[in-house]
């Protein structure tokens, strides 16, 4: 009898073309999910038959309570190697089986510098201004070469942004709770004394932590407005880094020139949220992992995770 896998949050209708699932035929009955469920009745409803779950990032948190509910799952697949919205320890206690696929750090590295070129040139109030007949020229923009990057974080994404950021003349700074002066040098830039001293001293902050108790909300209300009038912000890591109402006020203030954002509490960021429609924020629907090369990655890597869980030997398991 066919095991049933469901694929979730398939917004773009890309997980069946990006990948063979050919080598499942006759083993696996593949659906695709490509609505969001955030009602918990709905979404129950649409996958309790299945055995097997492929879930995109954090985009459906997989908690005790869903998992309760869910007693005939067997294998739960997530891309990337690691997911806060995944209960492991409960997955583990009802043996269900959790594997992730590789990821890769260059899209969100090439959306981080997407975001920090559209805020330093305005590209976001002048395409807008060419599409609406607005004016011609209506904004100065910002020269990047010897200006400061500050980077909260200089990991596997941090550490290439650096690299951009020196390809373009800029100072680059970083600062993480356990970033040492060794480190900081292996990659040509300067640790900051303190994350107060990177943001009083940047002209561009740039978010690379993961979120953890440590991390959510480390940058509040007192930390935003350390950061210089005409200093923009970048997060392409996690919402949960940043205070959001404390941004809010801070952007409408004018505390900050403006923020560039990919990631938010709640997605697929309400249509009446502030971020939508605050002019000096350039916002984006989480595109940092979104690509042909990524996709096909964790799609592809998905198959062999089911291919080796019904060998008896899953792959990539998380711990």
């Amino acid at each position: 009898m066919k095991l049933r896998c469901a694929i979730l949050d398939d917004y773009q209708g890309v997980a069946l073309s990006r990948a063979d699932w050919g080598p499942l035929d006759g083993r696996v009955e593949v659906r695709v999910l490509r609505e969001h469920l955030t009602d918990r009745d709905a979404l129950v409803g649409a996958v309790e038959d299945c055995e097997i779950l492929v879930v995109m990032r954090e985009r459906t948190p997989v908690d005790a309570a869903l998992l309760a509910r869910l007693p005939r799952l067997r294998l739960l697949i997530t891309s990337g190697m690691r997911n806060a919205s995944i209960d492991l320890a409960a997955a583990r206690a009802r043996g269900v089986t959790v594997c992730g696929t590789d990821s890769s750090s260059v899209p969100p590295t090439e959306l981080t510098w997407a975001l920090i070129l559209g805020l330093a040139r305005q590209v976001h109030t002048e395409s807008r201004a060419m599409r609406d007949g607005g004016p011609w020229q209506s904004t100065v923009g910002t020269d990047l070469a010897g200006r400061t990057l500050g980077l909260v974080g200089l990991g596997r994404i941090g550490g290439r942004v650096a690299r951009i950021g020196q390809a373009f003349g800029m100072d680059v700074t970083a600062w993480s709770p356990n970033l040492t002066d060794e480190r900081a040098a292996g990659h040509g830039v300067r640790r900051a004394a303190s994350l107060h001293e990177l943001l009083g001293a940047a002209d561009v902050v740039s978010l690379h932590l993961v979120l953890s108790d440590r991390t959510r909300g480390l940058l509040g209300e007192p930390e935003l407005r350390a950061m210089r009038p005409g200093a923009y912000l970048v997060n392409t890591s996690r919402a949960g880094l940043v205070d959001g109402p404390a941004l809010v006020r801070v952007l409408r203030e004018g505390g900050i020139a403006g923020a560039g954002l990919d990631v938010y509490e709640t997605e697929p960021l309400p249509a009446d949220d502030p971020l939508r429609t605050l002019p000096n924020v350039l916002a984006l629907p989480h595109l940092g992992y979104v690509t042909e090369d990524n996709y096909a990655r964790y799609f592809g890597q998905a198959v062999e995770d089911i291919e080796a869980f019904l060998s008896g030997a899953p792959v990539r398991e998380l711990a």
